[in-house]
């Protein structure tokens, strides 16, 4: 190989180090855009480079802002409240990093969430005795998740509001979205629009078609994932 021919390589192969994670936040959103009109799901079978996949269950997704958003509490509690996005921006706030697994295999490391604990609002909403689980809703009028009462009060279970440094958007679930740091990313319901206090757990939208309730990475759905937290 010729001198002219190895500084030539060297130079591509740096250009390529250095554009690679511009490329792949380009790639994302472009597929994060796309998969937002839709309704199959199919683009979420998309090579993506190691980044996150997209998925909806709905046909379409109505976009929220400050101006609309509205995020519920309500069901066995003794303070119901309905939170705008501002209320929200303005409670304490906690940030972790976690590696985030998805449950058909593909995994991002080191992915900051930022949000308010969950059980803030709990403890804010009073749960009432005879409490034990906490049901999910979301504004795409169709996914629902569910966590136990104990495992909603978890310090890495987040009602999320940013993600890496930047406003949750609506192709990753945003304004607002569920964080669950240890279990599989299903149990993260995008959307975020309601908090119901429940005597017992329901199964959310895909334990009702075989995915284990309980989803603790790496010790759930029959995977040996290594574990996010």
């Amino acid at each position: 190989m010729g001198r002219r021919i190895f500084l030539a390589t060297l130079g591509l192969g740096a250009l390529g180090v250095a554009t690679a994670p511009r490329l792949q936040r380009g790639m994302e959103g472009l597929l994060g855009a796309v998969s937002g009109k839709d309704p199959t799901g199919l683009t979420g079978l998309l090579p993506n480079g190691g980044g996150f996949r997209y998925y909806s269950v709905a046909a379409s997704v109505p976009h929220e802002d400050a101006t609309d958003y509205r995020l519920t509490v309500d069901g066995l509690v003794d303070h119901p409240a309905a939170y705008t996005l501002a209320d929200l921006r303005a409670m304490p706030r906690t940030r972790m990093v976690r590696d985030v697994q998805c449950v058909t295999g593909w995994r991002v490391p080191g992915t900051l969430f930022e949000g308010v604990r969950l059980s803030r609002l709990l403890d804010a909403a009073g749960v009432r005795a005879g409490a034990r689980a906490v049901r999910f809703t979301c504004f795409d009028g169709t996914y629902t998740e569910s966590l136990t009462l104990a495992q909603a009060r978890r310090p890495d279970v987040l009602v999320a509001l940013r993600m890496q440094d930047k406003d949750l958007t609506h192709a990753h679930g945003g304004p607002v979205r569920l964080y669950v740091a240890p279990m599989y990313f299903y149990k993260s319901a995008k959307w975020l629009s309601g908090i119901t206090v429940t005597d017992r757990v329901e199964p959310g939208y895909w334990e009702k078609l075989g995915y284990d309730v309980d989803a603790w990475v790496g010790r759930s759905n029959g995977r040996t994932d290594v574990p996010t937290s």
